[in-house]
């Protein structure tokens, strides 16, 4: 039995062009250790987001995101909760996360963007390594490409420092969390 998934598609060969995010067919996931013993896995449900892809001069590509903190799951009400309180997100104070690229480079399939992340109310800068997953025209006649990208946080230097001391050692939360995204993206008419 083979554990792969089917090989992507490729409908064009240049992708350039503007795009929007389908939120409904995205994954904005982030994955934490708890109690230093397994990993916690979450995501965020609602978010919008836009992308300039320029495939001849990749550094004039954009990305912009917006996510709605409130819709954070974890598959834990109480977790979810405590997320959304003063302790880690702040909801009520801060809504929005929000990430728009400062620079965005490509070697093939692989695209680098850097740009300015901001929690709460913290902005600090982060790199993410994408690989371009493909490209499809949908029963719809909508044109999607797809990316797969993560990198690594360390979520103390957005603020979010809330945590207990186990008593054989260790925290409760990782102070590192990888931040995990599965993007489809339709292209603008």
């Amino acid at each position: 039995m083979s554990t792969s998934f089917d090989a992507p598609t490729t409908a064009i060969d240049d992708i350039s062009g503007s795009y929007t995010i389908d939120a409904s067919h995205s994954r904005l996931g982030f994955v934490a250790r708890h109690a230093m013993v397994t990993k916690v896995r979450g995501q965020f449900g609602a978010f919008t987001g836009t992308a300039v892809i320029n495939e001849a001069d990749p550094a004039a590509s954009k990305v912009d995101l917006s996510i709605d903190v409130t819709s954070v799951e974890t598959g834990s009400a109480d977790r979810d909760g405590h997320l959304k309180s003063g302790d880690f997100f702040d909801a009520e104070t801060y809504p929005s996360i929000t990430f728009t690229s400062t620079e965005v480079s490509r070697s093939g399939s692989d695209w680098t963007i850097t740009g300015d992340l901001t929690i709460k109310d913290v902005t600090k800068p982060v790199t993410i390594e994408f690989e371009q997953t493909g490209s499809a025209k949908d029963p719809f006649g909508n044109l999607r490409v797809g990316f797969e990208g993560e990198t690594t946080i360390n979520r103390k230097d957005w603020g979010l420092t809330w945590n207990a001391a186990l008593e054989t050692g260790g925290v409760l939360v990782s102070e590192k969390i990888k931040l995990e995204f599965d993007v489809s993206a339709i292209q603008d008419a």
